[in-house]
């Protein structure tokens, strides 16, 4: 393994270790009352769950099969609470803190199962959250537009993260509710799989039964490429998906772009790439590029609307603050950007924790007007 990723998941697994040893100790500090068996069983058991995410996500990257595909599952819903519980030990200190500032007497004890009971509350909330897939309708207008794309929808399918914890039949979810919707034409741009060792043709079969009168079009998004990218482009041209690789198609006098996500990672790729596709400014132009970043170069090459994706709305509070920190305005929703509009979809999904909290799935139903 090289030295990098190996530096990564170390860091990652030392940061997750001393999370459980915080609310090993909080736990303890604030329940004064527990016996030295107790003490002990619990302290063996935060230790055994601070190892099951990183073993989990590596195995999930390797093998595929119904054993580890469970304890990817567990492992991942964990990582979620373990990110409330966390908070709760944190609130336990300032509460306790506050109070003795204050002059007032709390029971310890009281404290700690309050903020634990909540931590567990919100959770609970969290997975019930990411699994109500909202429906937006969005109106939109490009200069150049051609007549005919007038009243015609487009659906944006983004961040799917088909794998061991979004499996077939959220894939079967997701086509029977595209095909209710009936768009003109599908936009997925990027995040597609997840990047994890799994069945991937039968992940993706599902989409076959959609066949929307201008096509589906898909671009690489960072979880695309951790896995098999070919492969995966095999898989989704032969179910009908169209895969823009750093190209451009007209669509009925439409523009329709697609650049993968490591070359847009990359401001000197990204704006050759661009370049080469020579688009007509005079016309309306859609790009599909899975990050909502570079946004001066996709201005300055005249592109009318970026779809992307990426960014989950920051999926799990507080991670939604620190997303708004990188991405700003276009961390979510429909912003302008100069000439140039961008739409982010918070994804139909979720990555680690199938949780959300202060953010929302959806899939996009654009009019053209």
């Amino acid at each position: 393994m090289k030295a990098w990723p190996l530096f990564g998941i170390t860091l990652i697994e030392a940061l997750l270790l001393a999370a459980h040893w915080f609310i090993y100790c909080t736990w303890i500090a604030f329940w004064q009352t527990l016996s030295p068996q107790a003490v002990l069983w619990s302290g063996a058991l935060l230790l055994l769950l601070s190892f099951s995410f990183v073993p989990a996500a590596l195995l999930a990257f390797f093998h595929g099969n119904w054993l580890v595909t469970l304890l990817y599952r567990f492992a991942s819903v964990w990582l979620g609470f373990l990110n409330y519980f966390f908070l709760a030990a944190c609130f336990s200190w300032l509460a306790s803190f506050a109070l003795a500032v204050l002059g007032l007497h709390v029971d310890k004890p009281f404290i700690a199962v309050a903020l634990n009971s909540m931590a567990v509350a919100v959770g609970i909330y969290g997975l019930v959250n990411a699994r109500i897939l909202r429906i937006r309708h969005i109106p939109i207008q490009l200069p150049g537009l051609p007549d005919t794309w007038r009243g015609r929808t487009a659906l944006l399918l983004s961040d799917l993260h088909l794998g061991h914890m979004n499996g077939r039949s959220f894939s079967r979810r997701i086509v029977a509710l595209a095909m209710r919707l009936n768009p003109s034409i599908i936009f997925i741009p990027g995040d597609f799989f997840d990047g994890v060792r799994a069945d991937s043709a039968a992940l993706a079969e599902p989409f076959c039964q959609l066949a929307p009168p201008l096509g589906c079009y898909f671009t690489t998004g960072n979880h695309d490429e951790f896995g098999n990218a070919d492969h995966y482009a095999e898989i989704l041209t032969s179910n009908g998906i169209r895969v823009l690789s750093n190209e451009m198609i007209v669509v009925d006098g439409l523009q329709i772009a697609g650049v993968s996500y490591g070359d847009s990672s990359s401001p000197i790729r990204l704006r050759a790439i661009l370049e080469s596709l020579h688009l007509d400014t005079g016309r309306a132009s859609i790009l599909l590029n899975h990050a909502p970043s570079r946004l001066p170069i996709v201005e300055q090459a005249g592109v009318s609307l970026q779809i992307s994706g990426h960014t989950h709305s920051g999926q799990l509070f507080p991670f939604t603050f620190f997303t708004r920190c990188a991405f700003g305005n276009f961390t979510y929703g429909l912003h302008r950007f100069g000439g140039l509009q961008v739409y982010t979809s918070s994804g139909a999904a979720s990555w680690g924790p199938p949780m959300r909290v202060g953010s929302s799935p959806e899939v996009v139903l654009f009019t053209f007007e």
